[in-house]
């Protein structure tokens, strides 16, 4: 079962006074969403847009008729409105997430009422929810339901996806309340993103403000672990081609050129909203025009301004300077013949705007910044006859995906004029090949498939290992654990090195094996039925050396390399590719040079940064000052910034001890019986979360873990292996 919350419910209630209208909604989130909440008998919590206070018949009116498309209202008077929505929503997280830091109040007197609304929907998911339900939260106007939601139901599977963009750590800060909006967000099990870049920025203001370990995809916080992930959502790919092959469509679209009279046709379509850049559009528009006079009897500007939160002063002012800036135009360049820009201010139909698509010769879409913006992708999937050009932000979620695109920076009013000129006379094959580009991938990932992926990724398993060892008896746990080891017929273990088997050393290379050790592992290899595996991040020439005369199967660097037997050869899981190195080793040698007691480790694939013998304060604020900082800087390279004990490494990205563990497994097949995973830091987490099913992960000393069993300290590990060879 799947419970949906969101600001709006999918279908828009209207009263009169002799009766209630209930209608179904449009848009990218209701088409993706429609399909999953109708197939997995859930319920859609949001706010029927009626405002004040309904009562008695009437009330009961507006509740029979949602409930008939399983939808819960979440009534609010016309102050919360203006309060939680247009004050704090949209007055404060929208413009600052979208970078318009001017645009910000000086006081933010809608927080209170914001946090109110936000626990008022909480409270009715809470009061409805069934044990095994998922439920995933929508968007920004909701950021702190999926922490209330944890605490109101603490074993509930809670999703969140974030529809807008998350801003850069620096614009962030400004938010007083940033540490709440952020825990918020943390009581999911698993928050979405359209874009790596945005995923990256929430994960830097993790690690800025709420001192959490961050990896590229998962972060600890309050002893869970909550899994991060991009999803660019979709358009409803099928309704935009169907509409594109329509008969009438295509006639209204050639009714609409001949209209044109042979003139260029370019198109805007953006719901009336400062973030979209329609004044620079129209100065772009302006720009051409003043410096292309031969183009102004050759292109017709056409821009639908969809009206949106008129009620509000700063909407209608804004509406006013767009006319004006239109109007500007029209009288600098018309002629007896017509006008070049062509505004139209109302809502238009699914099939008036895929005529248009269909119309157009090119197709605009400029925003300042975007989370995605599915006009671009809508525009592609109508674009059956496989022609068109479309100008689009580089600020734009969709910029990722739509290679075929012809990219803009929207602050450059000439970039774009020239963009426009370029576009008007692409040649026609490298319009095609452009638009082929774009389609293959907006089909295949449509709205349907984006909820689908997201869905999918919230129903897997979610470690909670932290969370079960609490309830667990340690006394127990270590007696369960004895058992099932001794009991297996067939056991491998894999074993970390560092913080497992040996205890941390100052100097990394002091961190030698003791004799006791060497005679254990030896014997552990003797054991019948049992195969031993040595993890570690050290280089494979310092395992050689250490371990290498053991029969047992080593894997260095984080399971780059591994080596089956003595004497084997050692095979690389991946090409190794070091091109980043040369980039990252200045900024760890400045590192180094700033901060006393630290150390550089060079590998064949990866660089660490030790911290362990400097100042325990400075290193760990230098270490998560580096964290960030490269997390940043290395945000298009094929490389991961992992966090381990007292240690920050920077690796090639699909390497690591789970992969090595996955691929070590399938070569033994099923003689490989029971696995066992030893660990204590970040890097053992991998291992631990690529065990088959069945498989037993022991963490280490103290920290979260998704493990279910705790061992204190390197002296118990050994112990529990010196008990497994006698047994």
């Amino acid at each position: 079962m799947l419970y949906i919350v969101s600001n709006r419910l999918p279908v828009t209630v209207r009263t009169s006074p002799k009766a209630v209208l209930i209608a179904p909604s449009s848009g990218g989130l209701v088409s993706g969403l429609r399909g999953p909440h109708l197939k997995q008998g859930g319920l859609w919590f949001g706010w029927p847009g009626v405002e004040g206070k309904v009562s008695g018949a009437r009330a009961e009116q507006i509740d029979r008729g949602l409930a008939e498309h399983r939808a819960v209202p979440i009534y609010m008077t016309g102050r919360e409105v203006r309060r939680y929505y247009d004050g704090f929503s949209n007055g404060v997280v929208w413009p600052l997430f979208h970078y318009l830091t001017d645009r910000l109040p000086l006081a933010y007197d809608g927080w209170d009422t914001y946090q109110a609304i936000n626990r008022r929907f909480a409270e009715a998911v809470a009061g409805r929810y069934r044990k095994g339900a998922m439920v995933w939260v929508h968007d920004y106007q909701l950021m702190l339901v999926p922490g209330m939601l944890r605490a109101l139901i603490p074993d509930a599977r809670i999703g969140f996806f974030l529809h807008i963009p998350f801003p850069s750590p620096e614009v962030f800060r400004v938010l007083p309340m940033r540490k709440e909006l952020l825990a918020g967000m943390l009581g999911a099990d698993l928050i979405g993103f359209h874009t790596p870049g945005y995923l990256r920025h929430f994960s830097s203001a993790l690690m800025g403000l709420m001192d959490c370990e961050v990896d590229a995809s998962r972060v600890r916080h309050d002893g869970r672990e909550v899994r991060l992930g991009i999803f660019p959502i979709g358009v409803d790919a099928e309704l935009y081609g169907a509409l594109g092959r329509d008969p009438e469509v295509i006639r209204e679209a050639s009714r609409i050129r001949r209209r044109a009279s042979g003139r260029k046709l370019i198109l805007g379509i953006d719901r009336l909203d400062y973030t979209k850049g329609l004044p620079r559009r129209f100065m772009a528009i302006e720009r051409l025009l003043e410096t292309e006079p031969s183009l102004r009897s050759r292109i017709r500007f056409i821009q639908v301004t969809v009206p949106s939160r008129e009620d509000v002063p700063a909407y209608r002012e804004f509406q006013r300077q767009v006319q004006e800036i239109a109007g500007r135009v029209n009288a600098r360049f018309s002629d007896a013949g017509s006008v070049p820009v062509h505004h139209m201010h109302r809502s238009l139909s699914a099939r008036q705007v895929a005529a248009l698509y269909l119309a157009a010769d090119v197709m605009l879409v400029t925003p300042l910044r975007d989370g995605m913006n599915l006009v671009a992708k809508e525009f592609v999937a109508a674009r059956e006859d496989g022609d068109g050009v479309l100008v689009l932000s580089e600020f734009a979620g969709a910029a990722s995906e739509l290679g075929g695109c012809v990219l803009v920076n929207p602050y450059d009013i000439d970039g774009v004029a020239t963009a426009i000129k370029r576009a008007i006379r692409m040649p026609e094959e490298e319009r095609r090949a452009r638009m082929k580009s774009m389609r293959d991938p907006v089909l295949a990932n449509d709205a349907q498939q984006w909820a689908d992926s997201f869905i999918r990724e919230l129903r897997r398993p979610t470690a909670r290992g932290a969370e079960r060892l609490r309830r667990t008896d340690p006394a127990k746990a270590l007696v369960d654990l004895k058992r099932r080891l001794v009991k297996a017929r067939r056991l491998t273990l894999f074993l970390d090195y560092d913080g497992t088997l040996v205890p941390f050393a100052d100097v990394p290379d002091a961190a030698t094996p003791d004799d006791a050790l060497l005679e254990l592992l030896a014997a552990l290899a003797r054991r019948p039925g049992t195969s031993v595996h040595v993890a570690s991040g050290r280089t494979r020439q310092t395992l050689e050396r250490w371990l290498g005369a053991l029969p047992v199967a080593l894997h260095a660097e984080h399971g780059l390399w591994s080596r089956d037997r003595p004497s084997g050869a050692w095979q690389a899981l991946t090409q190794p590719d070091p091109s980043w190195m040369e980039s990252v080793l200045p900024i760890l040698e400045r590192l180094t040079a700033a901060t006393a007691g630290s150390r550089i480790e060079v590998k064949s694939a990866a660089l660490a940064w030790h911290y362990r013998t400097s100042d325990p304060v400075f290193g760990l604020s230098q270490a998560r000052e580096l964290r960030v900082h490269l997390t940043e800087t290395l945000a298009n390279r094929p490389v991961e910034v992992i966090a381990g004990n007292k240690v920050v490494e920077v690796r090639q990205a699909g390497v690591s001890k789970g992969v090595a563990l996955a691929a070590a497994l399938a070569r033994m097949g099923p003689s490989r019986g029971l696995v066992a995973a030893f660990g204590d830091d970040r890097t053992d987490e991998d291992m631990f979360a690529a065990l088959p099913e069945g498989g037993i992960a022991v963490h280490v000393g103290p920290g979260q873990s998704r493990a279910a069993y705790i061992l204190e300290n390197v002296e118990a590990v050994r112990r529990i292996l010196t008990d497994l060879v006698a047994s």
